[in-house]
Order: C-alpha cells, then structure tokens, then sequence
C-alpha cells in the first residue's frame, strides 16, 4: 500500500463526517442517524459503492434539505469528497466506511428514504452479488421506507439488463428507465433534473471517454 494511501487512511479517522463501522458488532448508530450525525429531520440518501463521493456531494449541494450519507470500504477514495464536504462546510453529507454486504445492519426500519447505485461493480460472474440481486433488495427492504426510490446509474449492459428484468419479474414499480441517459432522454428532463445527470464520478468520467453509453433507472420495491 503507498504512503499516500496509507496517509489518506489515517487522516479520515479523524473526519468528523466519516464513520467507521465494525462487521460483527452491534451498530450503536442504527436508528439514531437523524438524532446523533445529521442532528435534523431531514430525508436520508445513500450513495452505495460511492468511491469518491462525487454524488453524495453534489447532491448535497443541489439539496440542502436532505441528507446524503456516502458509502464505501475504500477509504482513501472516500477521503476525497469527505474533505471536500468538510472544506465547504457541508453538515447534510456524511461517510460510512464498511462493507455493504452488511447493510441492513446499520439502519433501522424506514430510516432512508432513498438509494442510488452509482456504477457499481456488474459481478459479470456471481449475478447474486450484484446490487440490484433479490439478495440486495432483500436487504434494503430492512430500512428504506415505504415508496423510497432506488437509483442506478451503469456504463454496464450486464448489470442494467439484469436489473431491467429484476423489475419486470419482481414486479418493481419501475419510474424512469432508459439505455441512453444522455441522448433523447434529456428532453424529457429540465430544471434541477437535468442538473443532477451532470454529476459525474470518477469512473464514469473514464467510461464515456471510452465511449460507453450511460443507463439510468429509478425504481421502487
């Protein structure tokens, strides 16, 4: 490991907008995310899989009134948008390095109101770990409330065909759902909408210079 990781992982332990969070403990914050880090009211976001938390941050800035809680076991990826969240003072966007495979242990029933997968990992050979997988769900169901949207955003076709019949099969009420987020699309989009999509992570940025085309979905379980 570089020093400059190994430096970035000693500094986020001292961030007070980053939580780390222990496997097989009991998570002394599950349920208390409004009371004791966010100290408001507001809706929870989460952002799964977040690496540098260029959507946790940029939706905190286009809405104040929710908070957005980036997560990540990558903890010198998540250094950056936790220090830039910090550097402009942002008190709604908060970090939470853990594994997501254990999820639903860090928040209790109806606790979030919304999640967005942002090119996550396609697992092009173990479709039940995939992010959108009845596994996954199963999870969220735990603590995203009643009507809370589910958001992915994916260069992948493997990873967007799956989820597209994940939807159909399951029964999910599908609201928005295109192959080509930045075609004809964006006409359908204005104002803060429009806005959102041009948010884009790291990866993102690497897959359109490569000429992949990015998908979008929005959907409720």
């Amino acid at each position: 490991m570089g020093k400059d990781k190994l430096w970035r992982f000693s500094e986020i332990k001292r961030f007070p907008n980053v939580t780390e969070a222990p496997f097989s403990e009991a998570f002394p914050l599950k349920g208390k995310w409004n009371t004791e880090i966010f100290k408001n009211n507001k809706p929870i976001v989460l952002e799964l899989g977040c690496g540098k938390g260029e959507y946790a941050v940029g939706l905190g800035k286009m809405y104040p009134e929710k908070n957005f809680l980036g997560i990540d076991i990558k903890g010198n990826r998540m250094y950056i948008g936790a220090k830039e969240a910090l550097d402009k003072g942002m008190d709604n966007v908060q970090f939470l390095r853990t594994r997501i495979d254990f999820i639903e242990n860090f928040f209790a029933k109806d606790e979030i109101d919304e999640i967005w997968l942002t090119f996550s990992d396609p697992q092009p050979k173990k479709p039940r770990k995939r992010l959108t997988s009845p596994l996954f769900i199963g999870r969220y169901r735990a603590f995203l409330k009643k009507n809370g949207l589910i958001h992915v955003k994916t260069d992948s076709d493997v990873l967007f065909e799956y989820t597209e019949e994940q939807i159909q099969s399951e029964g999910y009420k599908c609201h928005e759902l295109t192959w080509n987020l930045y075609g004809e699309f964006q006409n359908k989009l204005s104002g803060r909408e429009k806005e959102i999509f041009q948010i884009k992570t790291h990866y993102e940025e690497l897959f359109a210079n490569k000429g992949s085309i990015i998908k979008y979905c929005c959907f409720e379980i």
